[in-house]
This record gives C-alpha cells, structure tokens and sequence, in this order.
C-alpha cells in the first residue's frame, strides 16, 4: 500500500514515515504545495496524508485539484487547525476523514486502515477473488481455507493486483505501486520478474483459481480463472 504524506514540519513528517514504514507501508513525503501538486499529478496513492496549512499553499487547494482531475486516492486531513468549518470544508471537498494534531500514530495506522477498506472494499476487513481472501489488517493471505505464507513484496503484489482485477496493469504501475514513486529511474525491472515468478508458483502450488496473466508488450492482468 502506497501513502503520500503532505507534511511540512520536518520531524512530524519523519515520525510519520518510521512508523509508517514499520508496519509496511510504501511511503512518499512532500514537504510543501508544490511538491505535493507535483507528485499527485504523476503518481497515484493508496492514501494521502494531507496537512492543510503549507508555506506555500492550501492543502484544500491540492484536495479540489485531486478532484478535478479524477483522481481516487483517499484522503485524509491532518491538520492543527481543529475548527468545525475546516472540517466540514474538508470533507466536503471530498476527504475521507479528518485527524487534528498532535494524534497518536496507532490512530493515523487505524484510520488509514479505515479509509483505504472503505474505498477499496467497501467496508468489508477481507478481499477476495475466487478463492483467494487477503486480510489486510493482519496481511495474511487464505486460499482455498489454507493460510499461505508469502515475502513481504509477494504480498504487496497480490494485495496490488487484487485491488485493480481485470485492469491491465504495466509493470512501471507496479513497480511505482509496490517499491516506490522513484523506481521510475531504474535501468530495468528484473527484481519485478523474480517476485512475479514466485508469487504466481506459489499460487498455483496452494490451487488458486487466479491468475496473474502477462499480457506481451503491455503488462499484467489480475483475473479469476
């Protein structure tokens, strides 16, 4: 799961980013308006923490812009500014939830979790297809009522395809979804060959009937056999 975090208080930000990479999350900051304005419009995220008071810019302003340009990355606020009509304009503006500072990080891991189950699968705490269920709070995976054991980057790749079913996805999605917005620079993606190769073995050894189908000189499809 991807997360950008729109932050421009240097150790809150860096807080943010240990905790969130410790419970394993791929993480991406932005220190201010521009920077955020930049990235959104290139990459998408599983989730964006948004503060709304940045020097050079209004966080609500980066909000209306996701929205105008379709953009389904959820949102939550994070902002010191607690009064009722930042967050009524918030929300209305189509952020997913608000949280005032200070928090504490349990919390933001808890509202993450939330906003992210709701958008993705419609309040439910498992994903499925065919016989495949993720739970994304534990990370555990169950095929065919068997728990399977999967690496860490096996499991954000099954947890990425599951989300985007039948989407052809290209291997620089993938690789931006799973390692980070900056693998874009590599010479290659050989590291992305070998975890496919073992993430789809693994698949077929546990008999699930989907599929991480490779669709030549495009990329991938998740599907159900």
């Amino acid at each position: 799961m991807k997360i950008l975090i729109v932050e421009d208080e240097p150790s809150l930000r860096e807080t943010m980013t240990t905790a969130l990479k410790k419970d394993g999350y791929v993480i991406e900051t932005a220190s201010n308006f521009n920077e955020a304005r930049s990235k959104i419009g290139v990459y998408d995220y599983d989730c964006i923490l948004l503060d709304i008071m940045l020097p050079d810019g209004s966080g609500l302003e980066l909000l209306k812009e996701l929205k105008t340009i379709k953009k389904s990355d959820s949102v939550i606020i994070i902002s010191a500014k607690d009064s009722i009509d930042d967050k009524v304009t918030g929300l209305e503006l189509g952020a997913d939830d608000y949280l005032a500072k200070p928090f504490h990080l349990a919390e933001l891991n808890a509202r993450i979790k939330s906003v992210v189950r709701r958008k993705l699968n419609n309040g439910e705490l498992a994903i499925e297809a065919g016989n495949v269920k993720i739970f994304p709070d534990k990370k555990r995976v169950i095929i065919n009522g068997e728990a399977i054991v999967l690496s860490k980057k096996e499991y954000d790749i099954l947890y990425y395809f599951i989300n985007r079913r039948d989407y052809l996805i290209t291997k620089e999605s993938l690789a931006e979804g799973v390692w980070g917005d900056y693998i874009d620079q590599c010479d290659n993606y050989d590291f992305i060959y070998a975890q496919l190769k073992n993430l789809r073995k693994k698949l077929d050894e546990a008999n699930a009937d989907v599929e991480i189908k490779t669709i030549y000189g495009f990329g991938y499809k998740f599907v159900v056999k």
